[in-house]
């Protein structure tokens, strides 16, 4: 079944998979990089314009390691998930420092990095040195789950396991750039979340899930749970100099991008605000709300309008402050709800689509 299962699939892939994603051409070890960090929790169509915009501004491994980690982050910017940006930054710069500007081909090495897992790892390895390593990210965890009826939630430790020794077994010893994509484009394609198209799926035949009427229930979905919503206050502050942005903290949400000052309570924004500009004017009730579902909370960001009548000096405390206006600012990283309130205030910003 092994054998017949990857030359079932590497058929189809063949006709039916897809060969032109701008990571292919051509193949290098750092584009296949990239585009892995960049497809994390994120879709193909999403990621391909964000890729070239990123590869075209940093075509190699050392253009990375050499940027400005808020350059890095404002070609991030919309993408989402940017914690993953920084640990490209990061991984970057050891591997210049440690691995003489080559990305390691020893899976435990490449681990090592920041922001390479197991199975992120092993399809750098298959797809830019066509190692047969196996791989698990979502797509391939639905696909294994339906095909060999595997109970449970993918994201327990005793079903991960299962899967892993499900896909270790199906790697073929030849092609496995081909069948690493091959997986990804079945679980992309035909073995879809919702109404997958099994009449297409070209190892149906023996799919358990399939001839057990089980695919609607499979995988296991995670077990549910409530999603808080938190409640934060932002301040939009606008004066002849531009609009007053922040940079947040390295870590936690949107990490290291440049955001709208905030604070947990309306008093202490204001507070903070007026302490520092004792001229500043807020203009009323909040302005605005952004409203932004997080993996695991919900946010309900509520704005407001502060005016100062001249230019400012000086920055707040704590943070990195910028007055920025796009016709003179540099390029920073923003996230892409923020982005769009500036949009849709009329406000200029910074040019991500987010």
């Amino acid at each position: 079944m092994n054998s017949s299962f990857a030359s079932r699939l590497l058929a189809w892939f063949d006709r039916h998979g897809r060969h032109e994603l701008p990571w292919q051409h051509p193949r290098t070890a750092y584009r296949v990089w990239v585009s892995e960090i960049m497809l994390q929790q994120t879709r193909v169509e999403t990621v391909i314009p964000y890729f070239t915009a990123f590869v075209d501004r940093f075509p190699d491994l050392s253009a990375l390691a050499d940027a400005p980690i808020d350059e890095v982050l404002h070609f991030w910017s919309g993408l989402g998930y940017y914690a993953r940006a920084r640990n490209l930054h990061r991984a970057a710069r050891i591997v210049i420092e440690c691995h003489r500007g080559q990305l390691p081909q020893d899976p435990a090495a490449l681990e090592a990095l920041p922001g390479i897992g197991r199975s992120t790892a092993a399809a750098i390895l298959a797809q830019a040195y066509d190692r047969p390593m196996a791989i698990l990210d979502g797509n391939v965890r639905r696909v294994l789950a339906r095909h060999r009826a595997v109970d449970g939630w993918p994201g327990q430790a005793r079903v991960a396991s299962a899967l892993w020794s499900i896909a270790e077994s199906l790697v073929p010893e030849s092609r496995a750039a081909d069948y690493t994509q091959a997986m990804m484009d079945l679980g992309a394609l035909v073995c879809t979340r919702s109404r997958p198209a099994c009449s297409r799926c070209p190892v149906a035949g023996d799919c358990r899930a399939r001839l057990q009427g089980r695919v609607a229930e499979l995988p296991a979905p995670r077990p549910g749970r409530a999603m808080p919503t938190r409640t934060r206050w932002a301040a939009l502050v606008r004066s002849p100099a531009g609009i007053l942005l922040e940079r947040r903290a390295p870590s936690g949400i949107w990490g290291g991008l440049y955001s709208l000052p905030e604070a947990d309570e309306r008093e202490q924004l204001v507070d903070r605000i007026t302490a520092r500009w004792a001229e500043a004017r807020e203009q009323g009730a909040a302005s605005a709300r952004i409203a932004h579902a997080f993996s695991h909370y919900r946010l309900d960001l509520r704005i407001l309008e502060f005016r100062l009548p001249t230019v400012p000096w000086g920055i707040m405390e704590g943070q990195s402050t910028i007055w920025y206006n796009p016709a003179s600012s540099n390029a920073v990283g923003l996230p892409a709800p923020i982005a769009r309130f500036l949009r849709d205030q009329g406000t200029p910003h910074d040019g991500t689509n987010g």
